[in-house]
């Protein structure tokens, strides 16, 4: 449940437009829905500023099924992340207006919501092979309701690619920077943007990459100041911390872009 439906909700009691006994059987569902596998969080929209997303991978399509259904039937969109064809099938069946976006592997029971604000979350790749990563990270920001732009292939292999677009990286709120191999990428970006560079290293590489480990360490490591870094292929945890920067954006004057 989000902040606005709760206060329509009190405000519908307020006005006569509804019983509390029809607005206790509403919130019954709160803080959370035991299904006896799953104990699914209606809160926490209202805790974090976006609901909870339904990890896919390790669950059976059946499970992930009547999560989505129950977090879809509280409001709004409802998500699901590392989810395969076979998750989708069944998806599909239970809940006619899912969407599967393939390649960030992201179930959606809707359509993503206007965009807040007029500033937006750059999401930038190293290599074609990091896309996947990216898209996961790309797609949840715009479920959470922001609106990004895709800088991909533009990796230290050859920065003219990457420089071609510095007035767009320039002008975004937050910068996702995804990268295997080496990882270096994140640097550089750092040290051409004031805004925040959330990190994401990808298991993208070959032996001595060690399966994303090596650009995690240079990561951690950047000289560049102001870049955060996640964990090891988490598209979907750099589109949660930009979201948060960019919900508190949202509290203030929007910024002026040229």
């Amino acid at each position: 449940m989000k902040e606005e439906q709760l206060l329509g909700l009190l405000e519908a009691v307020r006005t006569g437009e509804l019983s509390p006994q029809e607005a206790l059987r509403r919130l019954q569902g709160l803080p959370f829905e035991d299904l006896g596998f799953a104990k699914v969080d209606h809160h926490r929209a209202l805790r974090r500023g976006f609901p909870e997303v339904v990890l896919a991978e390790g669950k059976t399509p059946q499970q992930t099924a009547q999560i989505l259904e129950r977090l879809a039937a509280a409001g709004g969109v409802a998500l699901a992340t590392r989810a395969s064809p076979d998750h989708w099938q069944v998806v599909r069946q239970a809940i006619p207006s899912a969407v599967y976006h393939e390649q960030a592997r992201v179930l959606a029971t809707g359509e993503p919501p206007e965009a807040r604000g007029d500033w937006f979350i750059a999401v930038v790749t190293a290599g074609t092979s990091d896309i996947p990563v990216a898209e996961e990270a790309a797609v949840v920001c715009q479920y959470f309701g922001n609106q990004v732009r895709r800088l991909y292939d533009v990796g230290v292999a050859g920065l003219h690619r990457l420089f071609a677009h510095l007035p767009t990286l320039q002008e975004a709120a937050v910068v996702i920077v995804v990268a295997g191999m080496e990882g270096a990428l994140a640097s550089v970006v750092g040290g051409l943007v004031s805004a925040p560079v959330i990190a994401v290293p990808t298991s993208v590489g070959y032996g001595a990459n060690f399966g994303g480990l090596a650009p995690l360490l240079t990561m951690l490591n950047s000289c560049a100041a102001g870049v955060a870094v996640v964990n090891i292929d988490n598209g979907f945890g750099a589109a949660c911390f930009a979201s948060a920067i960019t919900r508190l954006l949202s509290t203030r004057a929007q910024p002026t872009r040229a």
